[in-house]
């Protein structure tokens, strides 16, 4: 089974930010749907339901204190001239506290054979980009400072992840407070 730990959006205010968000931009991309909207703290890929074991034990050991976060700006990866994905970031001090939660699970599950490839950066996919659209600058740059309110974060969860023609359908496994 297909597996990643997530911080869900689940202020109405920020949905409602998002949505509109997706409608003011002009892009030739597909908008990722409002109950799909999330921080991925660790991809963990296929799992086996064994190892899923493993992994709630781990992951139920985790304390931290719940915190608020503010959702803002947006940006593109790879890059501005060749996006496949345009995200919403979040400020510098909520990034500090997604960055210290993304730790605190990073060191769990290490013992158990999961690492990261890349660095965490806290974003929210808001649009996926299957075709070349080449250099989207001037489009971000007229969006770039939106202010998508704030969200309090007082659990993760360990989702699935199963890939479908019509995109992904995501299912909670497991919500950790």
């Amino acid at each position: 089974m297909r597996v990643f730990v997530s911080v869900d959006i689940s202020n109405n205010e920020i949905i409602n930010s998002v949505k509109n968000f997706q409608s003011l931009i002009e892009v030739d991309a597909k908008a990722i749907e409002s109950k799909n909207l999330h921080f991925t703290l660790q991809f963990l890929g296929e799992i086996s339901e064994k190892k899923i074991e493993l992994i709630i034990q781990e992951l139920k050991k985790i304390e931290f204190l719940k915190f608020e976060i503010y959702l803002k700006g947006i940006g593109v990866f790879p890059n501005i001239k060749s996006p496949k994905i345009i995200w919403i970031g979040t400020d510098q001090n909520s990034s500090k506290k997604m960055i210290n939660l993304f730790k605190k699970i990073q060191n769990s599950l290490k013992p158990l054979g999961f690492t990261s490839d890349k660095s965490f950066k806290p974003h929210i996919t808001v649009f996926r980009i299957k075709k070349k659209i080449g250099d989207i600058t001037e489009e971000m740059k007229t969006h770039e400072n939106i202010n998508f309110g704030k969200q309090e974060v007082s659990s993760f969860k360990l989702k699935k992840s199963e890939l479908t023609a019509n995109g992904p359908i995501y299912s909670d496994l497991m919500e950790f407070n």
